[in-house]
């Protein structure tokens, strides 16, 4: 059944990005929540139908675009609101523009959807002891251990968007009941 929505919903989505401004994909939660693993595959099934789509994943921007930032808030700040003007400036030449950042500030998250035209907010929502029991880099133990400071979750604040467009429930749902749920509301946001 997922299968045949997701072809339903691709034919007319391509079709409508085609014609349409593109959109920004914004996926924020938890380190090791999931949002990589969703994102690439709404990309993977968006080029599939030959949509144009560009990935901005927050570990890659932050060594490319963002080289030098620490993981002060300011730092964070920065690196959020770089990514955030890639991903509008692709948008508004048509691109659907898909990021994967933990972007843990809801207000620098709002600056975002308020510069962005069409602006599509998927929370990856995942209890704090999966993500840890998931992260395959220790970056968790490092950061309990004392020797990370400022990480997400532990000793830095995550604030959990308020009116996400769409919530992915990580440690309930299958990957592709996740991608389901964002191409749904992705055709809502450009149709």
């Amino acid at each position: 059944m997922v299968h045949l929505l997701l072809l339903l919903y691709f034919t007319q989505l391509r079709t409508a990005i085609m014609q349409h401004q593109g959109v920004t994909l914004w996926f924020t939660g938890l380190s090791g929540s999931g949002k990589t693993t969703i994102a690439k595959a709404v990309e993977r099934e968006l080029r599939i139908r030959h949509c144009k789509v560009e990935m901005l994943d927050g570990d890659i921007v932050r060594t490319n675009l963002s080289k030098g930032l620490g993981f002060s808030k300011k730092d964070r700040d920065i690196n959020v609101r770089r990514i955030g003007f890639v991903a509008n400036l692709l948008s508004r030449n048509g691109v659907v523009a898909i990021t994967a950042a933990i972007s843990p500030y809801r207000t620098i998250r709002d600056e975002i959807r308020q510069m962005t035209e069409n602006f599509m907010e998927v929370y990856v929502n995942a209890p704090l002891d999966i993500c840890e029991a998931r992260d395959v880099k220790g970056l968790y133990a490092l950061a309990r251990a004392g020797e990370i400071k400022n990480f997400t979750g532990i000793d830095d604040p995550y604030e959990e968007p308020l009116n996400p467009e769409v919530v992915c429930y990580t440690d309930q749902e299958s990957i592709e009941e996740s991608v389901a749920k964002v191409i749904a509301e992705l055709w809502c946001v450009i149709s």
